[in-house]
């Protein structure tokens, strides 16, 4: 039976994000949770579309843990949404056993809105009502067997409003931090979350 400290647990950064984001969420879970996959998405300063990442990241799940294996996956800011469209849209249902979205615009954000589509696809799929959005919002089954759940705090400034930072399936939890990157980065983020990871 899979068990927290069992099954894979799969970081995803967001947008000028690298993987040393998660170094303190590393720190908390060395030793509690193992093992780790915390690739880097390299996204070209915004003009990966978010399927095209979220395509590289199965192929990256999948050359460390095999195409069976069941995984965890825990998405910041535009990691998140990149996360959700493995799982929907590209290969990874059925293999997911939990989402968890931290600060990441799941219905969008205005923040977005004024960068040019054409040559930032990353920003303009997380655009309020954006094509990819509409997919993801519109048929919500791939993630029916997922346990999702949702971190976010009203002082949002990447994702407003900030309400909109959360799934639209699940829990979800609101922080006392102050900004988009305490999310991920404070005391008093890191221990909630660290608890839903290890939850059984």
């Amino acid at each position: 039976m899979a068990t927290p400290q069992s099954t894979p647990l799969v970081l995803v950064h967001g947008l000028w994000d690298t993987p040393r984001l998660f170094r303190r969420l590393e720190e908390e879970l060395r030793g509690r949770r193992q093992p780790l996959l915390v690739p880097h998405l390299p996204h070209g300063l915004g003009q990966r579309p978010l399927l095209e990442l979220a395509t590289q990241l199965g192929r990256l799940v999948n050359q460390r843990f095999g195409p069976d294996q069941p995984v965890d996956v825990l998405g910041f800011s535009m990691g998140g949404l990149v996360g959700r469209s493995w799982i929907q849209l590209a290969g990874g249902a059925g293999r997911v056993r939990r989402l968890i979205s931290v600060g990441s615009p799941q219905r969008g954000s205005l923040v977005a809105a004024p960068w040019p589509g054409r040559w930032l696809a990353s920003i303009a799929d997380m655009r309020p009502g954006s094509p990819l959005l509409r997919r993801l919002n519109g048929d919500l089954s791939a993630l029916a067997g997922v346990d999702c759940c949702s971190f976010w705090c009203l002082a949002d400034h990447m994702v407003v409003p900030s309400w909109t930072g959360v799934l639209p399936v699940g829990r979800c939890q609101q922080l006392p931090v102050w900004s988009h990157r305490q999310l991920i980065s404070s005391p008093a983020a890191l221990g909630p979350i660290v608890a839903e990871l290890l939850r059984p």
